[in-house]
C-alpha cells in the first residue's frame, strides 16, 4: 500500500492536480486536509473517474479533511474519542467540533486524516484549544493501541508542529515569539510516543520541509518548515518500506503550500516458509 498525506489548502481549487498527483504516483490512499467546502460540494466525480472512492467531512469554507481510496473504505469515524470543540468566545466542554479528524479502516490500517489546530499566537485562546486538542488525541490513539497492541494505526496529517530546531528553516518563526515552536507544542507532540506513536518517515529522510508560505519568496529561498508528518503504531512502522517528500508539488501552477508525504508498507502475510514445522 502507497499512503500519502497533503494539505491541498482546498480541494476544488486543486482537483486537477491533485488527482493527477495522486493517479501518476501510484497512491492507493490520499489523506488529504484543508478541503475548504463541505462533503455535498466535494468534487467526487474527479477521483471516482481516477478510481478512487473518497469519505468526506467538512462544516464550512474552513477547515476540512477527507480520504480517497482506491481499496473499500470502512469504519468512518469524524472525530476521535474525546476531541475538543471551539469557537471564539466560547468555553467549556460543549464548544461545538471542527472538521480536523476523520478517520476509516483500509486494507487492515487505521487511517486518521488530522488537521491540528494553528494556535494562531502563544497567548490566543486557539493555543489552549490546540494543547487540548493534542492532548485529547494522544489518549485516544493509546487506547486504541492499549486495546489492541497489533493494531496498524496511522496518524497522518499537518499537525502544526515544528518538532525539531533543524524542520525550520523560517527566519520570521522564532521560539519565544511564534506559535509551531514554543515547548508547550513541543511537549504535546512528543508526548504522541508515550501513546505507543512514532514518526515514520524521519528514520528515512532525516531533514526536508512540507511546507513554504506563499510570502516573501519564501519558496524559492527554501526557508520552509517540516509540519506534515506520519505517525504510526509499531505494527505500522514494522510494515513501513520506504518514504518520499514530494517537494517538486510546491513548484508549478497554483500549488497548495504545503507538499504531499508518502509512505509505502508491505502488508503482505509474513510468509509460512519463516514459520518453525513442529513434527509430532
Amino acid at each position: 500500500m502507497r499512503l500519502a498525506t497533503w494539505n491541498v489548502n482546498s480541494v476544488r481549487a486543486r482537483v486537477n492536480r491533485i488527482v493527477e498527483f495522486a493517479s501518476r504516483e501510484s497512491v492507493d490512499v490520499l489523506a488529504m486536509q484543508e478541503i475548504k467546502c463541505k462533503p455535498e460540494q466535494f468534487p467526487y466525480a474527479e477521483f471516482e473517474a481516477a478510481g478512487y472512492q473518497v469519505v468526506a467531512h467538512g462544516l464550512n469554507q474552513w477547515n476540512g479533511v477527507a480520504i480517497a481510496s482506491r481499496e473499500p473504505i470502512e469504519d468512518v469515524e469524524y472525530a476521535f474519542a474525546g476531541m475538543p470543540g471551539f469557537a471564539k468566545g466560547h468555553e467549556g466542554p460543549d464548544a461545538p467540533q471542527e472538521a480536523r479528524a476523520l478517520g476509516a479502516t483500509i486494507g487492515g490500517v487505521r487511517v486518521w486524516s488530522l488537521y491540528v489546530p494553528n494556535g494562531r499566537s502563544l497567548e490566543d485562546p486557539h493555543m489552549a484549544y490546540k494543547l487540548h486538542w493534542l492532548r485529547a488525541l494522544r489518549d485516544a490513539a493509546g487506547a486504541s493501541l492499549a486495546a489492541d497492541p497489533e493494531l496498524k494505526l496511522a496518524l497522518v496529517g499537518d499537525y502544526n508542529v515544528i518538532p525539531f530546531d533543524d524542520d525550520n528553516g523560517d527566519p520570521d518563526i522564532r521560539v519565544g515569539v511564534s506559535t509551531h515552536v514554543s515547548p508547550e507544542e513541543r511537549s504535546a507532540f512528543f508526548d504522541l510516543e508515550s501513546a505507543g506513536l512514532t514518526d515514520v518517515v524521519r528514520p528515512l529522510i532525516p531533514t526536508g520541509y512540507t511546507y513554504w508560505d506563499y510570502q516573501r519568496l519564501k519558496f524559492p529561498r527554501n526557508e520552509g518548515i517540516r509540519i506534515d508528518f506520519v505517525l504510526g503504531s509499531r505494527a505500522f512502522a514494522d510494515a513501513v518500506t520506504g518514504a518520499s517528500i514530494a517537494r517538486d508539488e510546491r513548484k508549478g501552477e497554483a500549488p497548495s503550500d504545503h507538499v504531499p508525504v508518502v509512505v509505502d508498507l508491505d502488508l503482505a502475510p509474513a510468509d509460512d516458509d519463516d514459520v518453525p514445522m513442529i513434527f509430532g
